[in-house]
């Protein structure tokens, strides 16, 4: 009976002890940690509060910012048709920009997904433009749709007795050559994480698939397509996010021509409206309501994508 009365105050003293113990090695981690959450907390968190709070107010960098509840979100999707255009142009070009990359990337992935060194020269050249400097890459695209006769589209066009093409002042052009430039630029890094994927696919259901008789197509589409399905929901909601951001590709090759957005506003995509209006008409209470307003569009696209793709894998 005396056993049992003094066992109690020795159990506690030992799991203090191991409480005491597990909090002093952790300790030097979570100080380690403390820089980097006060960077995430400083350069992020803090400004998505400040920019929810200007949306709501009529600030322009000046005055003091000034309440005017929803205001700018009812003027931004009931009294604004530069919103509307930028909304339907991004619209269209995610749409072509990311099924076309997605598709490219695929296609690159199974061409050269070997271990040669022809595959990984050529894995090499096409992942390039993914590490390549953004604004390097715009001025030479610049160059070759350039509406003069020294570029190089011109130029190749001349080769055959043509006439230059005006490319950047053209309305209809604009999204077509953005959508290029984003496939170019874009197609290498899916490509790598599509043959990451390829390459983690049991060979043991290709050859059960060979074993039933299904030819080559029948293997891509019933085992390599179905076994890609996490890798290529990964791909094409990256692809989405960038593709809604897109900026420099209308901001430096067709800022030559006219303002932010081209000629007519043929290219102008959200964020490049948003920097027009915040940075150039310093209405930023008004730009804020836009970045919330693109952040809820991806937010929601995204969560679709993801249940679309969830449906289909319990089929």
């Amino acid at each position: 009976m005396t056993a049992v009365l003094t066992e109690p105050p020795l159990t506690n003293g030992r799991t203090a002890s191991r409480r005491r113990a597990r909090l002093r090695r952790a300790v030097p981690g979570y100080l380690m940690l403390l820089p980097f959450a006060g960077l995430f907390l400083g350069f992020l968190i803090w400004p998505l509060l400040n920019a929810l709070y200007f949306a709501f107010t009529d600030f322009n960098g000046v005055r003091p910012p000034s309440w005017v509840g929803t205001e700018n979100f009812r003027r931004l999707w009931l009294d604004d048709p530069r919103f509307r255009k930028a909304l339907v142009n991004s619209l269209i070009y995610v749409a072509l920009a990311v099924t076309l990359t997605t598709a490219a990337a695929l296609t690159l992935a199974l061409a050269f997904r070997g271990t040669s060194w022809r595959d990984r020269v050529m894995r090499t050249i096409f992942f390039l433009p993914s590490v390549t400097s953004t604004i390097a890459v715009m001025l030479i695209w610049r160059w070759i749709f350039s509406g003069e006769r020294f570029g190089l589209a011109n130029t190749v066009l001349s080769w055959f007795g043509a006439e230059p093409v005006s490319w950047l002042s053209t309305p209809r052009w604009t999204i077509p050559l953005l959508v290029l430039m984003a496939v170019w630029g874009g197609c290498g890094y899916g490509m790598v994480i599509f043959v990451s994927g390829l390459n983690a696919i049991p060979e043991e259901l290709y050859e059960a698939a060979r074993l039933d008789g299904a030819g080559g197509w029948q293997q891509f589409r019933y085992v390599t397509l179905p076994q890609l399905r996490p890798v290529t929901t990964y791909v094409v909601i990256t692809g989405l996010i960038g593709a809604f951001q897109v900026f420099e590709a209308v901001y430096i090759v067709f800022r030559a021509v006219s303002s932010v957005g081209g000629v007519q506003d043929g290219g102008l995509m959200l964020v490049p409206y948003l920097y027009d209006m915040g940075f150039t008409k310093f209405q930023l209470g008004y730009a804020s309501a836009i970045a919330w307003t693109l952040f809820l569009i991806i937010f929601v696209i995204s969560m679709i994508q993801l249940r679309v793709t969830r449906a289909l894998r319990e089929l």
